[in-house]
């Protein structure tokens, strides 16, 4: 009878991350369609992977994040928000939960680190790849300028990201648990 509940477990857990998956690649769809609102839409979507460590942990988040990556890639007309969602937004709350677990000083650098190298990774794609995303970035300091507040609203949005986990842990968790 074990062996029965541990599959039906895997069942429900696959179901949910296909779920999160379409949903996540609807989401970064309105952000390709409403192009104001694609940095927004990166970041909606990374809570499905929030959701997906605190209810679901193993590899399923980091599936999630690769599935919703790729398909949305593939499918989705504009990129910016594709971009940031692959190349930040989705694994980090991944990492975060991972980060965390040091010590505070260690923590903030490793966050540093991570938001630093996003950085350099939109840059390296967007130069590449997507060309009119940096268009008018061309002087040093306008790239430093933009490294000084990319690095500023990752810190924002991580602030955020910890108080919507502390919410959903206080207020929400109970109600939206797929395992019982």
């Amino acid at each position: 009878m074990s062996n029965r509940k541990n599959m039906q477990a895997q069942i429900r857990s696959l179901t949910v991350s296909a779920m999160l998956c379409a949903l996540g690649v609807l989401i970064l769809a309105l952000g390709a369609v409403i192009e104001v609102i694609d940095l927004s839409v990166a970041v909606i979507a990374s809570l499905l992977c929030v959701y997906a460590v605190i209810e679901l942990g193993g590899a399923y988040p980091w599936l999630i994040w690769i599935v919703t990556s790729i398909v949305s890639l593939l499918l989705l007309p504009a990129k910016t928000p594709v971009v940031f969602y692959a190349l930040l937004a989705g694994y980090y709350p991944i990492l975060k939960e991972k980060i965390e677990r040091l010590p505070r000083v260690p923590a903030y650098l490793c966050k540093w680190g991570v938001a630093t190298l996003a950085s350099l990774a939109i840059w390296a794609v967007s130069t590449l790849f997507l060309p009119t995303l940096l268009e008018g970035f061309d002087a040093w300091w306008l790239l430093l300028l933009l490294y000084v507040a990319m690095i500023f609203v990752f810190f924002v949005y991580d602030f955020a990201l910890s108080s919507l986990i502390t919410f959903y842990f206080r207020r929400l968790q109970k109600r939206m648990r797929i395992h019982k």
